[in-house]
């Protein structure tokens, strides 16, 4: 870093950073053992009060910025598994938001580096259509042959390990024509007991649209009417997680207002990661006057699938499946973000002839984290070789997760563990869906 660039930064970390919430944090590291990083690492640097240490430093002046200040930023999953287990209450997701966006802000990226964020943040998340159409590129991939071809000649071998197994865990993405034909209302299959609306996500009506699909049938079982906003959007999750947050911000304001004419009980997410972040959105413009209240009346109405389907007595319905061992790999953003972490479980165990067996260090982050295992491979699949050896110790035939995110990385450990023929991972979404459609089959049969 030259020295302009360090004054940059050094400026923002002063007018960006919550001071106050530095000064939360009384180092007594609670954080630690919860902390992957720090687990993997044993550095205090990769730990949570390492981190916000170096932040107070560089708002105080006593720490310049340089690239190991950046890295030890950079490294952080975002998991936020140190927030439940701070008796100071340090919301260190915000606080690392903030480092990320004085950081990404200020410093000098390669003309390679600045395309692919403009590319990806600007020109892309944030437009549902060339979502579509980068998906439907995809399935053209997939359907065409040209996958099967570039396995055979040997072209993913190109590419780095992580990689090659990532290519072989996307899953079969629908036709354009399904992409485009997407509904805006729903009705209930059952006497109503509820309206909501539905936050369909940028990857999740794309890429993972089937699941959404499966969300919706499970809510139309459960006696709910369904809208869903034509004009919401990218929820800004990878924005503001990655130091673009005046993007995140407008995208904000743009699923606010695409919601707040619906006259809905419940706003339902089915991905950990962005139902999380649509519930920071009140903290996200608290300081707008324009939006603050907008925001609070958005996010109180945010819910998880999960809990809504407890909430309706789901779980008391018929569900069954074939004799076998489930287990569930928690979202971190589902738990540490939006306090949801019972209702999965009771939900699986309520399916007959399923066995649930809760997995060692089921909320430690499985090396996701949005692009993370992307960006980051090596620190990703540490952490998901030490996952998968907890999987492995359940015996499940069936790993449940509520993220995309998660739900490729566990295939992906799945399948760096030669396992694809053994076990499988699923939504707990698609599987509450075989669950209860499986058993109405049983009841037609006899």
């Amino acid at each position: 870093m030259d020295v302009q660039e360090k004054s940059r930064i050094q400026a923002a970390f002063k007018t960006k950073m919550d001071y106050d919430e530095i000064l939360n944090c009384t180092r007594c590291g609670f954080c630690l053992p919860s902390c992957p990083t720090y687990v993997e690492t044993g550095d205090e640097v990769h730990s949570p009060r390492g981190r916000i240490a170096i932040m107070k430093g560089l708002v105080d002046g006593t720490i310049e910025p340089s690239e190991e200040v950046k890295r030890s930023i950079d490294l952080c999953l975002g998991c936020r598994a140190c927030e439940p287990v701070c008796p100071s209450g340090v919301q260190f997701g915000h606080l690392l938001e903030q480092a990320r966006d004085a950081i990404y802000q200020n410093n000098q990226q390669s003309i390679f580096e600045k395309w692919i964020r403009k590319a990806s943040f600007n020109n892309l998340f944030p437009y549902q259509n060339r979502m579509i159409g980068l998906t439907s590129l995809l399935g053209l991939y997939q359907r065409s042959g040209i996958q099967q071809t570039a396995r055979r000649v040997g072209f993913m071998k190109l590419f780095p390990a992580h990689l090659q197994a990532m290519e072989k865990v996307i899953p079969e993405v629908p036709k354009r024509k399904e992409l485009k034909r997407r509904p805006s209302h729903l009705k209930p299959y059952t006497k109503q007991q509820k309206k909501v609306a539905f936050f369909s996500g940028c990857l999740m009506d794309t890429m993972f649209m089937h699941t959404n699909d499966a969300t919706t049938k499970l809510l139309q079982y459960a006696g709910c009417e369904i809208v869903i906003p034509q004009s919401q959007g990218c929820c800004g999750a990878l924005h503001g997680h990655s130091g673009e947050q005046d993007r995140a911000r407008e995208m904000a304001k743009r699923n606010i207002e695409a919601f707040e004419q619906m006259e809905a009980d419940y706003i339902i997410t089915n991905a950990g990661g962005c139902g999380a972040f649509l519930v920071d959105y009140t903290y996200l413009l608290k300081d707008d006057p324009a939006w603050s209240e907008r925001a609070r009346f958005f996010t109180n109405r945010i819910m998880d699938i999960s809990r809504i389907l407890i909430e309706l007595d789901f779980h008391k319905l018929a569900l069954q499946l074939d004799e076998q061992i489930i287990t569930y790999q928690d979202s971190c953003h589902l738990k540490n973000g939006q306090k949801t972490f019972t209702e999965p479980r009771q939900l699986l165990n309520s399916i007959k002839g399923a066995q649930y067996v809760e997995m060692q260090d089921a909320d430690r982050c499985c090396g996701s984290a949005g692009i993370y295992n992307m960006i980051e491979p090596d620190m990703s699949m540490q952490i998901l070789g030490y996952k998968m050896k907890q999987t492995i110790k359940t015996k499940a035939k069936t790993i449940v997760t509520a993220n995309p995110g998660c739900l490729l990385q566990m295939k992906l450990g799945i399948e760096r563990e030669g396992l694809a023929d053994q076990i499988r991972a699923v939504h707990i979404v698609d599987l509450l869906l075989e669950a209860y459609e499986y058993a109405r089959r049983g009841k037609q049969s006899s």
